[in-house]
């Protein structure tokens, strides 16, 4: 079940490279079904905040007519920044599934671990490496092909 949800992720990472948007692609899913979609839209908005996560969680609070996201779980390609790690437990998302580490400024373990290395009044479950090598595919790809345009520039 986490591939098949974690594949949805990837389509939207997919939409956010074809938009020459960092390829990060999330998916919040309740009671087994996709509620909501986000990718990067950092770029095109001109917007830091238009982070996937970030996206997915406003479009699902909407359709629940909540902003306490009980019981619904996020499938992200990548790790999630501090921004969004906040964004998620704010949001009361019960559990979260990763696929690629983000060494630079993930804030789920891999540079500092807002999930379970503080108190604060919700805890999400975190479990990685959903898919990881495609998610870490599509990124590699996407910063490949930058670098090689901007050489050619």
């Amino acid at each position: 079940m986490e591939e098949k949800f974690m594949r949805e992720a990837l389509k939207e990472a997919k939409k956010a490279y074809e938009k020459l948007e960092v390829p990060v692609g999330c998916v919040i899913v309740k009671d087994g079904k996709i509620i909501s979609r986000g990718h990067n839209l950092k770029e095109t908005k001109k917007d830091t905040t238009k982070h996937a996560e970030i996206i997915a969680i406003q479009k699902a609070s909407k359709k629940l007519d909540s902003w306490r996201l009980l019981d619904c779980e996020m499938y992200i390609t990548l790790e999630p920044c501090s921004m969004c790690a906040g964004g998620i437990i704010n949001s009361r998302i019960k559990k979260i599934y990763i696929g690629a580490l983000d060494e630079k400024t993930g804030a789920a373990g891999s540079v500092l671990d807002l999930f379970h290395d503080y108190t604060f009044n919700h805890k999400v479950e975190v479990e990685t490496g959903i898919l990881q090598e495609d998610c870490e595919k599509i990124l590699k790809d996407f910063f490949k092909e930058l670098r090689k345009s901007k050489q050619n520039s």
